[in-house]
């Protein structure tokens, strides 16, 4: 067995336990119904086992934008053109992007991974620089990546993440850029789950219905193609992923391993954390969810996730947007659960 594999193959870290009962005691003793608070009740309750405290804390947050371009939109499944996300990774070093923004609203800090955009680009701020390829291959002719190619996208992002743990974050967010990275995502999620990919294909960059089909087609075709080779979950990454895709699949799997709570964003984003379990069982363990997208696939995968997301307002912008706009309520589930009083400290009488 190989270096990557073993590391593949080890266990993501246990949850505490033992912190998560106490947090979850302490929630019954508080100064309110239970259960009252609803989901700000179970986000305190779940961080309080990743971070091994009955009393957790957000305070230094970590978003990473993993950009990559795919081969896949030689196929006309994209309303916009693939130059876009090379600009649009100009866009984030500037801080004109929505992450940008909501970064620096959250206090989150954020960077960029160049994981294959078609062009080189010049050195930038906030830009690492770790193009595996110009883009990936064209899935409909061949698969997206070779399998070394695969196992660096996925060792990248681990060795990324193993960089953050030394910085003691509290909490990571993965986002993504990259024109096509829906139908790559789609296929992904077909694939994994064995459903048809008509039933989970969206508008991605803005389609009309029509151009919906032909993408699902496309999908469809592809999937018929590799039928015989997609025959386990890192072969469906393989032959149907990006770079950017893997890479985020790669960093949900370092942050269960080194034990880094995960919020996950939206449809691509979540597709990666459906392909990180697979690979790994039981590295869900370690995420959060901020939001259910208006991409049409996003329910489904969040089901098979039995993700409970935070917000449904209509987001669909990826680059972790959804997620670090979940930030200030994550914040204020640790403030409740830390700051309020009990029944006893509060001289107040508990149900009869």
């Amino acid at each position: 067995m190989t270096e990557f594999e073993q590391w593949l193959a080890s266990p993501p870290k246990k949850i505490d336990q033992q912190a998560q009962s106490a947090a979850q005691q302490r929630q019954l003793q508080l100064t309110k119904p239970a259960g009252s608070l609803g989901q700000l009740e179970n986000v305190a309750i779940s961080l309080a086992g990743m971070q091994a405290t009955a009393q957790p804390n957000i305070e230094k947050i970590h978003i990473t934008v993993f950009a990559s371009d795919h081969g896949i939109v030689a196929e006309g499944i994209s309303a916009f053109l693939q130059s876009v996300t090379a600009e649009m990774v100009r866009n984030f070093s500037r801080g004109g992007a929505a992450i940008s923004v909501l970064a620096k609203e959250t206090n989150a800090y954020l960077d960029v991974l160049n994981m294959g955009t078609v062009s080189q680009l010049e050195t930038l701020t906030g830009v690492e620089d770790h193009r595996i390829a110009a883009g990936t291959q064209n899935f409909l002719r061949q698969p997206a990546m070779t399998i070394e190619q695969c196992q660096q996208a996925l060792s990248i992002a681990r060795q990324h993440i193993e960089k953050l743990k030394n910085n003691n974050i509290d909490l990571f967010i993965g986002g993504e850029m990259g024109i096509g990275n829906t139908t790559s995502a789609t296929a992904i999620a077909s694939a994994l789950l064995a459903i048809n990919p008509r039933e989970i294909t969206g508008s991605g960059t803005g389609l009309n219905q029509a151009e919906i089909d032909h993408k699902a087609d496309v999908i469809q075709q592809a999937l018929n193609k590799h039928h015989n080779e997609i025959t386990s979950p890192f072969s469906i990454l393989q032959h149907f992923g990006g770079f950017e895709v893997a890479a985020l699949a790669g960093a949900y799997l370092t942050c269960a391993k080194v034990g880094i709570p995960v919020l996950v964003d939206g449809f691509i984003s979540s597709v990666a954390a459906l392909m990180a379990e697979k690979l790994c069982p039981d590295t869900k363990n370690w995420f959060l969810y901020s939001h259910q997208s208006s991409e049409l696939g996003h329910q489904v995968i969040l089901k098979h996730l039995a993700a409970q997301p935070l917000l449904n307002i209509g987001m669909r912008l990826g680059e972790a947007s959804g997620a670090a706009a979940t930030i200030p309520l994550i914040k204020l589930s640790c403030a409740l659960h830390n700051s309020m009083a009990t029944f006893a400290e509060a001289a107040v009488s508990e149900k009869a």
